[in-house]
């Protein structure tokens, strides 16, 4: 491992100065290629206009269409906090604009993800006239067609890469599909269905459907937030101010119930909601329900307004969230004796008949972190009655997990039964009998793909702070910005002399660090490992709540 600072344009630094930002603010900032206030004034009006969106036009007059006839809609939710957001901005719109609708979600142990053919017949049960996909369905080429035998049409709102073939829906919106102009492609899957769900207002609109007051879709901007945070896509400037708009309202005490539920489950301050909040508090406990059990407990929360069943559908996710983290301790636990038992820098592709394949996404990313390669966790599961192994994987910088799976896809064909996903992030479905030829033929693409300087551990930092910067409103004031994939919480480096370190809760180190003759409280979560007596630390400015007061700490993330 080795800690860097991030290059950073001291001509930027003392422009952000000028206008006003706080002198540590705009160092990270400008770090971040932020090159004036102004791309910090997140602002409704200046979100990327709909209409770039290819078919959004076509998809906001089918939607108008099917309300003015009174069609039943039927939205086909994703298993995870971007799926289940995005329906849940779906229901939510939708019903303000007086549309007949439901959602329907996979059972990820027996029909797997996306709109299958089983899924269809399913949601037909229900007699649908127009199915709308929220986060899946770019990918569902046989489902669609199904649907279309059905004489069900088909509406794909989705953001992940698409394949060589696209469904034959009556319409489909994705950023990333050819030909869409849209200048982000980072949008998550609940910016994709908010953005429809803009364009369709703007065309009930002009049919003159709003008698009197206009439905407020700034309402659901916490929802869109808390997915797009959740689902760890690239928080680009457009990305940045959709969370932004969502941060103000809940902070207002202005958010939906349920989200509100979910922090004040986790015994968080709903007037201080930060990024960090959305991404590890409400995040995680939304997907304990698509993990252990039905993310329709996870979707009911979020469009419930009643708050007292707001927070007992809250109270059981918070229960489904322990039960998860349980479950990874164990699994991790197994993966860390296989990994042991491995020669150093091999190993990409791990199983065991034990693990639980709604946590196998955590374990490797977990597994990831450690190793510093990409890894994809298999357990065993279902698909059609038949036992197939589900695959979760997760990536570092510098190699695309999806095109990766293409590429093993393409050499070995029949050897993938199904995959999708991201840059970082992809899940996929195989044989058990072909674990040991898959484990080989993505090895092998792994190390064609990899560049060498990617195989290198560095931990990129903003750099050391003065004594004087290390104040509870320094950390109070960071904590309020935004960050997350892309655009990364600060994480700052200096050398240490470590007075003393003991054992907190059992997975915790507490420290006294020292620096200048200045003592520093200082906590490494979840790591036991000794410190050395002198060392260089990579480490978070953080503020420790305890009865009520707060106090600045030192969360030491990695050292030298």
């Amino acid at each position: 491992m080795h800690i860097v600072e991030r290059p950073y344009s001291d001509e930027h630094r003392q422009i952000l100065i000028s206008e006003g930002v706080h002198p540590v603010l705009a160092r990270i900032y400008a770090a971040r290629r932020i090159r004036s206030a102004l791309e910090l004034q997140y602002d409704a009006s200046s979100l990327i206009a709909p209409k770039f969106l290819k078919s959004i036009g076509d998809a906001a007059v089918l939607l108008a269409d099917a309300i003015q006839a009174d069609k039943r809609m039927l939205i086909v939710a994703d298993y995870d906090a971007d799926g289940a957001t995005a329906c849940a901005v779906g229901l939510r719109a939708l019903r303000m604009f007086g549309a007949r609708v439901d959602y329907l979600v996979p059972d990820r142990f027996k029909l797997g993800y996306g709109l299958s053919p089983e899924l269809v017949e399913l949601a037909a049960q229900r007699s649908p006239e127009l199915l709308i996909t929220v986060d899946n369905g770019i990918a569902s080429v046989e489902g669609v067609a199904r649907a279309k035998r059905l004489g069900i049409a088909t509406l794909i709102t989705d953001h992940h890469l698409p394949g060589a073939e696209l469904p034959a829906a009556a319409c489909i919106v994705n950023p990333n599909q050819p030909g869409c102009e849209f200048p982000s492609k980072a949008l998550a899957g609940v910016g994709v269905m908010f953005y429809v769900m803009l364009a369709l207002r703007a065309e009930l609109r002009e049919r003159g459907a709003f008698k009197d007051k206009e439905p407020n879709l700034g309402a659901l901007t916490d929802l869109v937030a808390l997915g797009t945070i959740a689902d760890v896509v690239p928080l680009d400037a457009n990305n940045r101010n959709l969370v932004s708009q969502g941060l103000k309202r809940l902070r207002a005490g202005r958010g939906q119930t349920g989200v509100m539920a979910l922090l004040r489950a986790a015994g968080r301050q709903v007037a201080q909601a930060s990024s960090f909040d959305l991404g590890f508090v409400a995040g995680p406990r939304l997907n304990a329900a698509g993990r252990l059990a039905d993310m329709s407990v996870g979707i009911e929360c979020l469009i419930a307004d009643d708050e007292a069943r707001a927070a007992n559908l809250a109270q059981q996710l918070d229960r489904l969230n322990s039960e998860r983290r349980g479950i990874e301790a164990a699994m991790l636990e197994r993966a860390l004796k296989i990994v042991a038992a491995l020669e150093p820098a091999s190993g990409s592709v791990f199983f065991d008949g034990g693990w639980h394949q709604g946590v196998v996404g955590i374990l490797a990313s977990r597994l990831k972190d450690r190793m510093h390669r990409p890894v994809i966790c298999f357990a065993r599961g279902e698909e059609a009655s038949r036992p197939v192994l589900r695959g979760s994987g997760r990536s570092i910088p510098g190699l695309h997990l999806r095109d990766c799976l293409d590429l093993v896809a393409k050499r070995s064909p029949g050897l993938i039964a199904r995959f999708g996903g991201h840059a970082m992030a992809a899940g996929l479905t195989i044989a058990e009998t072909d674990l040991q030829r898959f484990g080989e033929a993505f090895e092998s693409a792994v190390d064609e793909l990899l560049p060498a300087e990617a195989r290198l551990r560095t931990i990129e930092t903003d750099g050391a702070l003065e004594h004087a910067q290390c104040t509870l409103d320094v950390a109070r004031m960071l904590e309020g910005e935004i960050w997350g994939q892309g655009f990364p919480q600060p994480l700052f480096c200096d050398t240490f002399a470590v007075e003393s370190q003991r054992v907190v809760g059992e997975r915790h180190l507490k420290l006294r660090l020292v620096k200048d003759g200045r003592r520093y409280e200082a906590m490494r979560f979840g790591a036991l490992e000794p410190l050395p007596q002198r060392v260089r630390a990579a480490y978070r400015l953080a503020v420790n709540e305890f009865n009520g007061l707060g106090n600045v700490q030192l969360n030491v993330e990695h050292f030298e």
